[in-house]
Formats: structure tokens, sequence, C-alpha cells
């Protein structure tokens, strides 16, 4: 039975999106494409997570960028709808990790606010809970997860963080979607701590080990938030875009109200080179032979 949250404080209307990363693993449609705006079934990822945040009344993004910055600038603009767009660029993208993003964010956020990952899509009901501060996404294990897990009690109350390691067969524990929400005090205290860890060049590594230590030490905590592992998914190689196509299929696509619209993509996005395209189609994908098939040009006609 899972522990009923109730909101005892004010709705976060503040997100993060960590969208420096290079992709590497989704080559050779991240050459020319950043991460987060690669597309499932014609539909980027980060308009996809922007039709998600404005459904739920947030009024504030910033995006930290490092790869193909100046395409994210110019595919989001200043604003979207009623949500102001900040940027932070992170100047050493290629040779650091999230936790040097997140440690960036923390010179310009002194707020209440949602971090999301930029290779995430999901359902825009799944948020609805997370919109209270100092809660953290979770999900049952299935075979195509990996990376980060959590225990938790018997009172269903996160009980620590386990980096890199997977036991699918415990009950106890359960994947991270990468999805939190942190009261402002929370914030403070995560950000010393990852203050402490740049300030000792622990750049190359994850954010999720200062969660680890805070939480271990009792000085945070996160309530969990189930989300159900039929309605989102974690796209870092082409074999992942694959299976997130079949779970996010076409009639599925978040529409945009009338009267209002991203800018259109950069020609590096929308009208990808031939050279390119003819590279994706000609890369071995044995084990998923429909990518290829599906890779094609596609106008933006929103």
């Amino acid at each position: 039975m899972h522990k009923n949250l109730s909101n005892t404080n004010a709705s976060v209307k503040t997100a993060l999106l960590l969208a420096a990363g290079m992709g590497s693993r989704l080559s050779p449609l991240t050459d020319a494409t950043p991460k987060c705006l690669v597309e499932v079934n014609n539909i980027p990822i980060l308009q996809r997570l922007m039709h998600s945040l404005r459904s739920h009344g947030f009024k504030k993004l910033y995006v930290v960028t490092g790869h193909l910055s100046e395409v994210i600038r110019e595919y989001l603009g200043s604003r979207y709808s009623d949500i102001e767009i900040n940027y932070i660029h992170s100047p050493l993208y290629k040779t650091t990790n999230n936790i040097y993003s997140l440690w960036l964010a923390g010179k310009v956020i002194d707020e209440p606010f949602m971090l999301i990952e930029s290779d995430l899509v999901f359902q825009p009901k799944l948020l609805k809970p997370m919109l209270q501060p100092d809660r953290m996404a979770i999900s049952k294990m299935l075979p195509w997860m990996n990376g980060t897990t959590v225990t938790l009690n018997d009172m269903q109350e996160l009980d620590a963080f386990r980096l890199g390691t997977v036991n699918r067969n415990e009950a106890s524990q359960f994947k991270t979607v990468n999805i939190y929400s942190f009261s402002r005090s929370t914030w403070r205290t995560v950000w010393e701590r990852l203050d402490q860890h740049i300030s000792a060049r622990k750049v190359g590594g994850y954010y999720e080990s200062v969660f680890a230590e805070l939480v271990s030490a009792g000085k945070i905590t996160f309530s969990p938030v189930f989300f159900d592992a039929d309605y989102w998914y974690e796209i870092d190689t082409l074999e992942d875009l694959w299976e997130a196509e079949k779970m996010f299929p076409v009639h599925s696509s978040p529409q945009i109200a009338i009267g209002e619209k991203l800018h259109t993509l950069r020609q590096s996005v929308s009208t990808r080179s031939e050279k390119v395209v003819h590279t994706i189609i000609e890369t071995s994908l044995s084990s998923v032979p429909l990518v290829a098939a599906k890779v094609k040009l596609v106008p933006n006609t929103l």
C-alpha cells in the first residue's frame, strides 16, 4: 500500500532541466541535434516536456545547456506560453557530468523547484503529485532499467540510495525516474554538499551520490511518488528510442493550443542534412531493425 501524500506546501512552479550532455549513445541522431530535441514519433522530447509543464501551471524554467546550446535557445526562445525561460550554460560540458550541471544551477536558483532530466518522456498526469516539495519519482523495476535505485522501508519511506546496484528481485528496491522536487531548505542543504564536491574537483560524478550521502546522514529526505512503468521511459540509446515510440504512439502526441507554438526547430534539427540521415540509415541496428526504417525528414508543422 503506497503512502498517502498530503498537500502541505504551495505547489512548485519552477522547473530545472539538465540538458548539457552530448547524448553520445544516441549518435548519430545527436550529432546535429541536442538529446532533448530528439523526436519521439515526430514530437521532440523537449516539446513533450513543455506541454507537461504548461498543463501543470509552471511559471519559470531554467535550462542548463552545453552541447549544441544555441539550438536549444533558438528552439525555446525566452518564453513558452506563460513560462519564462532562463539559460545556464555549462562551459565544461564535455568533461563534467550532471553533478556539475546541478551545482551551476545553485548559483541562480534559490526557490522551490522541480528537477527533470532531458531524456525522459512521460504522461503529463504523472507530474501532479510531484508538484509538492521534497518528493522523488520512482518506479517498479523492469528488465530495461539500470542505474541508480532506492530502497524503501516498511512504511514506504525512503531508506537509502543505491548507486549502480540493481537487484530486480528485491521487492523494496525501486528505480529512480530522475525527477525530484525541492523545498528551499532542502535545496540549500543539497547545494552546500554539491559545492563541497565541486571544490574537491569531483566534477565527473552524478548528483545522486550527493543525495545518497545526505539521506544516509539524515540531513534530507524525499517522499516517494510512484510512476507507473507503462507511462514513462528514459531514452539513452537508439533501442530506448524504439521502445519509447511504441509506448507513445502518434495518436498520443501532445497538442499545442491555438495561438501558441514553439519557435521552429533550427535547420540542423527540422531539416537534417542528407549526410546525417544517410549515416543513420546505414548504421547497423541489427537488434532493432525498425529504427532505421522509421528515420525520415519531417518538416516542423507546429
